[in-house]
């Protein structure tokens, strides 16, 4: 049977309380904080630049299917 998201939150907030590795609670504020990290910030401009690109594509229209892609690259993957 699995645990409900809302008991498996409760075990963890009741283990936090009792926790005093701060090795440990360290590594969970870093894992906090790299979840609510804007990955954005991280990328190169050659990056940003090739998204910003698909986008456009996108919207004009310039699209390619995914049975086609699959072709297209079937060989790399």
């Amino acid at each position: 049977m699995e645990i409900s998201i809302h008991k498996q939150k409760m075990e963890l907030i009741q283990w936090l309380t009792t926790l005093n590795d701060e090795a440990i609670i360290q590594r969970l504020i870093d894992l906090r904080n790299n979840h609510l990290k804007d990955w954005w910030k991280d990328l190169s401009n050659a990056e940003i630049e090739s998204i910003e690109k698909g986008i456009k594509d996108a919207n004009n229209g310039n699209l390619v299917s995914h049975a086609e892609a699959r072709k297209i690259y079937e060989k790399h993957l």
